[in-house]
């Protein structure tokens, strides 16, 4: 086996990390940023608290930001960076925001919109970039670990990832008291995303032992303490450990990538606004039978599953189908909407599309998918 490993973030983790704040943006030499965030942090006094911290760094903030962001989004806020000339960003909160700032920073000193490096017509010049630090308010995407932007354009309904080695950031701060106020659901939506990066990332064709590792860690974690964040969302324990998990997670992906319950996501959050978590999990349980039942010739799944405490891969599924009910997560397409032989056949179309399915280990066809949805409807 050939590979490679790099990770050029710098992360940060632990109690009360945000606030060295201003010696990570002196560290990148930063002198005029802009806060990139959620807009609940604009509105309960969050990112001022940012900006006090930075001690004067940071001279503006953009929150304009809706979940799955366009890229829309990301032009009025490269727009921001562009009018203070700013030299780099701050992104705080869940992925949404941070797969903004990852966007707008890596053409801000340019001239252009996001469209045409989104459409892959236009490559990213390293001399366009400003860096970035990445504060992570969620335990689910590890978007602050990736150089991966997942946005929507909604002109063309066209939602997919862009990724460039100049969107890395530089700095990643895991603080785990961030994540208190995040809300069950959202507790449910993410931690479940850790876990779909922790499994995915195992089984995808281009695995690597140092991710693999990283991988088991992560979901090992999940399985233990997901469901106690949800249950208490003031436990930091818990909340420290799912932390913890989801930056493993991270680093996890971060050379094989996901696989087929992410390419599955896209449609059903873009058409049925799914939260993204949500919508990888949905189809997780089912792939794992599916490599159960016809593809583990190596035993490398099985493996996994016995490493996390089951005695076979379909328990393992079946804990993960039972977890999504115990948290209220949808599990059937009549549960989102999606309810004809008419949309069943579109949501497959697109699926099959996505390039990430062909990261999965076994070779999948349309009728494949098609049947899976019939299976979930």
């Amino acid at each position: 086996m050939d590979w490679t490993f790099n990770l050029p973030v710098k992360l940060e983790f632990g109690i009360g990390k945000r606030k060295n704040l201003k010696s990570y943006i002196d560290s990148i030499g930063g002198t005029k940023g802009v806060l990139v965030c959620d807009g609940i942090f604009a509105d309960n006094g969050v990112a001022d608290d940012f900006v006090e911290m930075s001690e004067g760094a940071l001279v503006a903030v953009f929150s304009d930001i809706r979940p799955n962001p366009t890229t829309a989004n990301v032009n009025a806020c490269v727009k921001v960076m562009r009018e203070v000339g700013a030299d780099f960003a701050v992104a705080l909160g869940g992925g949404s925001s941070m797969d903004c700032c990852k966007a707008a920073c890596a053409i801000a000193k340019g001239s252009s919109d996001i469209e045409p490096y989104h459409f892959k017509e236009k490559e990213i010049s390293a001399d366009e970039v400003i860096p970035m630090i990445a504060v992570a308010t969620t335990s689910g995407t590890a978007s602050e670990v990736t150089n991966i932007a997942v946005l929507t354009n909604t002109d063309v309904s066209l939602k997919r990832p862009m990724n460039n080695p100049a969107m890395y950031a530089k700095i990643a701060v895991i603080d785990p008291e961030l994540t208190l106020s995040v809300p069950p659901r959202v507790t449910a939506s993410t931690g479940l995303d850790v876990l779909a990066h922790a499994v995915e990332s195992f089984w995808a064709r281009d695995y690597q032992p140092v991710c693999s590792a990283c991988s088991l860690h992560s979901a090992r974690l999940v399985f233990k303490w997901l469901e106690k964040a949800y249950n208490e969302p003031s436990n930091l324990e818990a909340r420290e450990k799912m932390a913890e998990a989801s930056i493993v997670a991270g680093v996890a992906f971060s050379h094989p990538r996901t696989t087929s319950s992410h390419a599955c996501s896209f449609p059903l959050t873009n058409l049925y606004h799914v939260p993204h978590g949500e919508a990888c999990a949905f189809t997780l349980d089912y792939f794992m039978r599916l490599i159960a039942e016809r593809g583990d010739e190596d035993g490398r799944v099985l493996g996994f599953a016995r490493d996390c405490g089951f005695a076979s891969i379909e328990a393992m599924a079946d804990e993960i189908t039972a977890l999504k009910k115990r948290m209220g997560m949808r599990t059937t397409l009549s549960e989102i909407g999606c309810t004809t032989e008419e949309e069943i056949r579109n949501i497959t179309k697109i699926s099959i599309s996505e390039a990430l399915i062909k990261n999965f280990p076994l070779d999948l066809t349309e009728e494949d998918i098609y049947n899976m949805y019939v299976v979930l409807k």
